[in-house]
């Protein structure tokens, strides 16, 4: 009796065993899947957008620093939400931007966001309630108001802006193009 027992043991030993290795090795390969080919997939969509291009900040406070990594000193640090800034080159997870005022210096992707924001440029600037210039000012906005693009055309850009919906003509705003169309 006692024999039998050990050899029933070592057929479920090695069955579990078997099974325990076929598992890990499944588990491996997936692994490998999702790391290395899902990794090259995101980083693939990434380098499909174009540069330069313009992208908003996503929180009140980025750190700009003098390179492309958290080993380079910080330069200086954007106080401002929404702000549109312009990506000139990119390094990994690391975005060279270019701000209103032209200063450059490197932002970590993570916080930046594809939604679209203008800067007010120049003197104080009429928000019209349609696209025209003898349209009705809705408000006066004055330089470094930040708003919201919604779209443009050739002349008007439809934005938002200290809580009010109207119209700017494209040369008074910064953080578009000046062919771009925004539907």
């Amino acid at each position: 009796m006692p024999r039998d027992k050990n050899l029933i043991n070592q057929r479920i030993l090695n069955t579990t065993s078997g099974y325990s290795f076929y598992v890990t090795s499944l588990l491996a390969v997936l692994w490998f899947c999702l790391i290395f080919l899902g990794a090259s997939s995101l980083q693939a969509a990434d380098d499909k957008l174009p540069l330069p291009r313009f992208v908003s900040l996503r929180a009140e406070e980025v750190n700009v620093r003098t390179g492309p990594g958290v080993r380079y000193p910080i330069n200086w640090v954007f106080h401002k939400r929404d702000l549109p800034v312009e990506i000139v080159a990119e390094f990994e997870n690391w975005r060279k931007v270019r701000d209103v005022d032209q200063a450059e210096g490197w932002v970590h992707q993570s916080m930046l966001s594809g939604r679209r924001s203008i800067v007010i440029v120049g003197g104080v600037r009429d928000l019209k309630s349609d696209p025209t210039a003898a349209s009705t000012a809705i408000a006066r906005l004055e330089p470094g108001v930040i708003g919201r693009l919604e779209k443009c055309d050739d002349i008007w850009c439809k934005v938002t802006a200290a809580g009010y919906d109207g119209w700017l003509e494209r040369r008074d705003l910064w953080g578009i193009y000046p062919h771009e169309q925004i539907k």
